[in-house]
């Protein structure tokens, strides 16, 4: 089951953030989040703001290079799986990454995890980033499976 999309503009920065921080607060273990756009599109920083949402603090980068972090939340709740699948060469090298087994008790995001990540779970949320020439993000929300619709009901009104 799929919803229709929704898009949001996120002006600046803080709105990204403060987006993110509204999502993660209502994330729970085997929440599976995809982030799409190009580079500098702010698929980084709105994990920043899930993290927060989350309860996670310290530093939230992008994990190129290392491919996944996990992050542990201050409170009671799910841990946060970052996931940068850009570097990764298909699907046997998604499957090492063992994530299945971290959405048992953790919400998981995977930039660049279109056609890769989404066959994790039929029930999942892609994030669409866009970067405007007048430099204004559009957030593109498709959701896919049950229960997503109503969650980013409340989130969107």
């Amino acid at each position: 089951m799929s919803a229709a999309l929704k898009t949001l503009e996120l002006p600046e920065e803080s709105d990204t953030l403060e987006f993110g921080r509204r999502l993660g607060a209502v994330l729970r273990a085997g929440d599976l989040l995809l982030l799409d756009g190009p580079l500098g599109a702010g698929k980084t920083v709105l994990t920043r703001g899930i993290a927060a949402g989350m309860g996670v603090t310290g530093r939230i980068t992008s994990p190129t290079f290392v491919i996944a972090r996990v992050h542990h939340p201050e409170t009671d709740g799910p841990s946060l799986v970052h996931v940068d699948a850009y570097r990764l060469g298909g699907l046997e090298e998604i499957d090492d990454l063992d994530l299945d087994t971290d959405l048992t008790d953790a919400a998981v995001v995977v930039e660049w995890g279109e056609g890769l990540a989404d066959r994790l779970s039929e029930t999942h949320l892609m994030l669409r980033l866009r970067r405007r020439e007048d430099d204004v993000r559009e957030l593109t929300l498709e959701p896919r499976g049950e229960g997503w619709p109503e969650r980013l009901g409340e989130l969107t009104g």
